[in-house]
């Protein structure tokens, strides 16, 4: 039965070669033919826009595409670091472009997708920033200067937004409770699958209707391991994807039989489909 991979803030950059070898091993051994592949945002550290012709954009529509060429269906939303993706990098990649709401069948049960920083509302500074990056206007300015000076422009905003995470209490930075709850009943489910806040776990929200929902929150990448969530049509179940020896070849590993090898295995905990 085809499965559903889910993943988000990769945080892809030249200057962490490691987790791009991850990204690499992962998107080549993990999902198979038939399988639906989710990044739910983040996927670059920034990205300047779709005319990058950096070798980090190259590696990354290259290993996608390759992907796409499979059979396997790759979904992207945009995350805070990668709002100027567009068009004509999925038109590269073989991906599809999800709006920052998305509805999917996930273990039988209707779930909405999310990046997750339109639930972190009580960062009121980061939420008029994000208006602001998200602005046609602003997009369309910015998409017309060189990329030269797109790159000197990004660099500035990560490193100033970095200045500025680092003087935030963490408690804002985290997901409004009472926003969750209203995104669930604005799109009628009770799961959600987000990323954003880099703080993996699984949390159960009442809704007023005295119901449960389940909000499951995707890890950030590192250079070594990760753990993607995969949906076997029954349950969610986290796999752990482990970095290769550095200097080994990347690619799609074969069994006699000729299907490609996954070289983890599911934890035992898993977050089943509910009904409440």
């Amino acid at each position: 039965m085809p499965k559903q991979w889910f993943i988000s803030d990769l945080h892809l950059a030249s200057e962490r070669p490691a987790t791009i070898r991850l990204f690499e091993r992962f998107v080549c051994d993990y999902p198979q033919t038939g399988d639906r592949l989710f990044i739910l945002g983040d996927l670059f550290d920034y990205w300047i826009g779709d005319d990058d012709d950096a070798p980090l954009a190259a590696t990354v529509r290259a290993t996608l595409a390759e992907a796409a060429r499979r059979g396997i269906d790759i979904a992207i939303q945009r995350g805070n670091r990668d709002f100027l993706m567009g068009k004509r990098l999925m038109r590269d990649c073989g991906a599809r472009l999800l709006p920052d709401c998305h509805l999917a069948q996930v273990a039988g049960q209707p779930t909405l997708l999310m990046h997750g920083d339109l639930l972190c509302t009580d960062d009121v500074d980061y939420q008029k920033a994000r208006r602001r990056f998200r602005n046609p206007l602003f997009q369309w300015l910015i998409l017309r200067k060189p990329l030269d000076k797109r790159r000197r422009i990004a660099e500035e905003i990560r490193r100033k937004s970095g200045e500025a995470t680092s003087l935030k209490n963490a408690d804002i930075m985290d997901v409004n409770a009472e926003t969750v709850v209203r995104y669930l009943r604005r799109h009628k489910v009770r799961r959600l699958i987000h990323g954003h806040t880099h703080r993996p776990d699984t949390h159960q929200h009442t809704l007023p209707d005295g119901s449960h929902a389940t909000r499951l929150v995707l890890p950030e990448w590192h250079e070594d391991h990760v753990t993607a969530w995969c949906d076997d049509g029954a349950s969610l179940q986290p796999v752990q994807v482990d970095q290769i020896a550095p200097g080994a070849n990347i690619g799609r590993r074969s069994n006699a039989s000729g299907t490609s090898n996954r070289a983890s295995s599911a934890s035992k905990s898993s977050v089943k489909s509910t009904s409440d």
